[in-house]
């Protein structure tokens, strides 16, 4: 029998072994001696000291990541990478000299090339760009130094006048936290103790004070802090006043907090937006002043908040809508033609076409005539006509109604209204093209959508979209052709067709007429239909799908999506007969529910999303992201299907449709934390049940009815499982290759001398039936549009039920060893309208592992070890 190997039953070799891990070791020992050589110090000029560490101490009870914030001077980063020694790297290939040669040379070359030009416009355009383009980049590199030391930092060299300015900040800030008898002083004299291992071969010790250096301890005495003790308010309007006084309940200020001007000034703008959604249209925050009073009690604050009347001292004015006017084909013109009016509700909608219907438009509209003005329901009216995706910009704009026409009473006033809406194109066609690399196979494929606006009138949305292509795919269960061992997994392509079609409504469809309040949710009513058709050497398997959703926005972060009605029906056209033998063998030998996914199944169902995501595209804030998902499918299958299911073993293609009840839940949580500018951490939790509600008994039998096997099993459709690994899951595990819980697959393969082999099967997809997984990533900017990140993942997925796999089953006592571990870094090609990704990840804990379940230890490249993951956007 051969020595045991993971990948194909040959012995390999690590990657870090023997002769190959000495020399390695020795190669790490010189590159170190050499860096160390490389020390800032070098580029120092006289008098210059190299910042090295900041302090800041004395915190109590004030925030210290915040205070650490404001220190102007930071020393140099030195993870993941040692910067500045990446910028001295670069700076070795650095003449400036040379560079500025150049660039004289460039602009007198393209100067006399203009000047040659002469009148000809179209040539002098292009050498205008040209020379720019040559210039910029060579001044780029006089100003910050070449490419490579652009990648690094160049060393940041101490200035005492900053670090004045640095306690100035400090104090301020902790003043405006109610620290009024605090104060801050900085010591920049102290000496940095410093540890170079390598002063050992020069027989002196490695701890070694650096005078060059300098280590900045900005020292902090808090005081106590001050709290409210009284909240008063003097306000010179009484309409204001009343008004102001009835909305305490919300105020952000409340007796016994700690005072605060950063929620002073939340609490200012708090006021404003109270005011401006009833009808106070010209107030400002610059009327709220608020007084804080430290002499009435020691360490308490009184505050005062003062609103003031406008400076020619009569009442702030309150605005009624008077007329509102809808123009929804915004920027055309047409000489000598004037628009034509519609009136819906008391609102004017002018075009010289209506094309889009006044009943769709009014229920968008939240602007009144007759109601006072308010910025929510203005704001509410942008965003409802936007998210129709029927024009291309949209506003709401006010006109003062003055002179004769305005009340006569000096604190009312009347606004016109004016909606301004231009269409969007009615047609839009979007046709992409591009090629796959997996599974060592070149595949193109191809996508052409359709979107039709207002199809109907309504300002409905109608897309049709089309797809075709050929990936490549590693053999769905690992078989190889004869079996021998040839150090390759199978690969061939794919053929994969799709289509689908999509309406939206932009309201509820309900038999009953629905309220107007409704609106200011952005409800939409969507129907949803695709085909999809896959075709393999092994089997061509096809499904259909329909959907009806409700959709609505309860809050301009959160979006529910309610589906009564989702069906789908899943068919195997073919199917391979040793492909099929293969599968029965997987189901009898190991358990395997991947048989069952070749079945021929109708799925019923209905489900909710509830999804909260507060971050923008390129996950550039500091937000949170929650999406909860729960389904309920199967439960009238006993009006219309008999048990026992009868399933032909040699035959899946004549199978009659089958019906399971199960039920689904799943939540991914996500947390992003923006700690400067550029650099992030984020990590994301996630799991999920999926189980059959009830249980079904199935009779598996030739289709000669021989062997007929009867037995009650708990199943659910193989597309409702849970899977485990892949680009946005545990990343060091192919996808759907994880799992169950400790279980091993593997699978026998022929050797070149005839002889057999036991090796892990990586490539055979593993559903479970409860998963947990969590992930774990630091990103940071590298050069210019690339981005890095270093991450780690956890996760498995297990069934819930005694399983043929040993392992496999959750298990309160045993679950948390199960959890398999991987880390990796990753790249991000950031081009603004698109993100390209690529992570490598190894395993570092593989819970299915023989022996030492640590497979870092033998860490390499090869595809039982790592994985490369190539993906658009971020994973999570």
């Amino acid at each position: 029998m051969k020595s045991y190997s993971q990948l194909n039953g040959w012995p390999q070799r690590a990657l870090f072994s023997g002769k190959f891990t000495s020399g390695l070791a020795l190669s790490g020992l010189l590159l170190a001696g050499s860096l160390s050589g490389c020390s800032p110090l070098k580029l120092l000029k006289p008098g210059q000291r190299l910042l090295s560490r900041v302090k800041v101490e004395g915190t109590q009870n004030a925030d210290a990541e915040r205070l650490q914030a404001l220190v102007q001077q930071k020393p140099n980063s030195t993870f993941p990478l040692p910067k500045v020694a990446i910028y001295q790297l670069g700076r070795s290939f650095y003449n400036q000299e040379r560079i500025q040669r150049k660039l004289d040379e460039d602009r007198t070359k393209y100067d006399q090339l203009i000047k040659a030009a002469g009148t000809d416009s179209a040539q002098v355009g292009k050498l205008l760009t040209k020379r720019e383009r040559h210039t910029r980049r060579h001044q780029l590199a006089l100003d910050k130094g070449n490419s490579i030391m652009r990648l690094g930092e160049a060393p940041v060299i101490y200035d005492s006048a900053l670090t004045a300015v640095s306690v100035t900040q400090l104090a301020i800030s902790l003043k405006s936290k109610g620290f009024f008898r605090s104060s801050v002083s900085a010591t920049d004299t102290v000496p940095t103790e410093r540890f170079a291992p390598f002063r050992i071969f020069a027989l002196q010790s490695p701890f070694h004070t650096d005078s060059q250096r300098v280590t900045v301890v900005y020292r902090i005495h808090e005081g106590p802090a001050f709290h409210y003790a009284q909240l008063d308010y003097d306000i010179a309007d009484t309409a204001v006043a009343r008004r102001v006084l009835a909305s305490q309940p919300q105020s952000l200020l409340h007796v016994g907090q700690q005072y605060d001007e950063e929620v002073i000034g939340s609490e200012r703008n708090r006021i404003e937006i109270l005011l401006k959604n009833q009808g106070y249209f010209d107030f400002r925050e610059q009327y709220i002043t608020l007084e804080a009073d430290t002499s009435f009690v020691p360490t308490t604050v009184r505050l005062r908040t003062l609103i003031s009347k406008p400076a020619r001292g009569e009442q702030h004015r309150l605005y009624t809508i008077r007329n509102v006017n809808f123009i929804t084909d915004a920027g055309l013109i047409r000489f000598g033609q004037q628009r034509d009016t519609l009136v819906r509700d008391s609102v004017r909608y002018l075009a010289y076409r209506h094309r889009f219907s006044t009943k769709a438009l009014d229920q968008k509209l939240q602007v009144r005539p007759g109601q006072p003005y308010s910025l929510t329901k203005t704001q509410q009216t942008q965003r409802q006509l936007s998210g129709l995706d029927m024009f291309r910009f949209s506003t709401v704009t006010y006109r003062r109604v003055r002179g004769a026409e305005a009340p006569a009473d000096s604190a009312r006033g009347f606004l016109d209204a004016v909606v301004n809406a231009s269409p969007a194109k009615k047609f839009q066609e979007t046709t992409e093209f591009g090629g796959t690399y997996v599974a060592r196979q070149v595949g193109p494929f191809g996508n052409v959508r359709l979107k039709v606006r207002n199809v109907f009138g309504g300002a409905e949305v109608l897309e049709f979209g089309v797809r075709a292509g050929f990936e490549g795919q590693y053999n769905l269960t690992g078989r190889t052709q004869g079996d021998v061992g040839s150090g390759q997994l199978p690969s061939q392509l794919t053929t994969q067709l799709g289509a689908n079609v999509n309406l939206v409504l932009p309201q509820f469809l309900v038999p009953w007429r629905a309220n107007r309040y409704l609106s200011q949710y952005n409800p939409r009513t969507r129907f949803n239909a695709s085909y999809t058709y896959v075709q393999r050497p092994e089997y061509t398997r096809t499904n259909v799908e329909g959907t009806f959703d409700y959709l609505w926005q309860p809050t301009p972060y959160a979006q529910i999506v309610l589906t009564p009605i989702d069906v789908s029906v899943i068919r195997t056209a073919s199917i391979d007969t040793a492909f099929r033998n293969t599968l029965d063998r997987l189901r009898i030998n190991q358990g395997s529910p991947l048989y069952r996914s070749f079945d021929n199944l109708f799925i019923p169902s209905f489900n909710a999303t509830y999804l909260y995501n507060s971050n923008d595209f390129t996950q550039t804030r500091s937000a949170h992201y929650l999406r909860l998902f729960a389904e309920l499918g199967g439960l009238t299958r006993g009006l219309y299907q008999q048990e026992p299911l009868t399933s032909y073993r040699d035959d899946l293609r004549s199978n009659r449709l089958k019906v399971y009840d199960f039920g689904k839940i799943t939540a991914d949580y996500r947390r992003y934390y923006k700690l400067t500018p550029s650099t992030y951490f984020v990590y994301r939790l996630a799991g999920g049940l999926a189980t059959a509600l009830t249980s079904t008994q199935l009779t598996t039998k030739n289709k000669d009815g021989s062997d007929a096997v009867t037995e009650t099993l708990y199943l659910i459709p193989y597309d409702k499982s849970l899977f485990a690994g892949g680009s946005t899951s545990v990343r060091a595990w192919k996808p759907r290759r994880l799992g169950p819980g400790s279980y091993a697959t593997t699978r026998t393969v022929k050797n070149k001398d005839g002889s057999s082999s036991i090796v892990r099967d990586y490539n055979t997809e593993q559903p479970g039936e409860v998963l947990l997984e969590g992930n774990v990533e630091y990103r940071f900017p590298i050069y210019s549009f690339i981005k890095g990140a270093v991450f780690t993942d956890f996760g498995n997925v297990w069934t819930l039920r005694n399983d043929p796999r040993p392992g496999s089953e959750f298990k309160l006592n045993s679950f948390y060893r199960q959890f398999a571990v991987g880390s990796g870094i990753g790249f991000r090609f950031d081009f603004d309208f698109l993100i390209l990704r690529l992570d490598v990840a190894t395993k570092v804990y593989d819970p299915s592992a023989t022996g030492n379940k640590w497979v870092i230890q033998k860490f390499s490249l090869r595809e039982d070890q790592s994985a490369f993951n190539l993906g658009i956007g971020y994973p999570f």
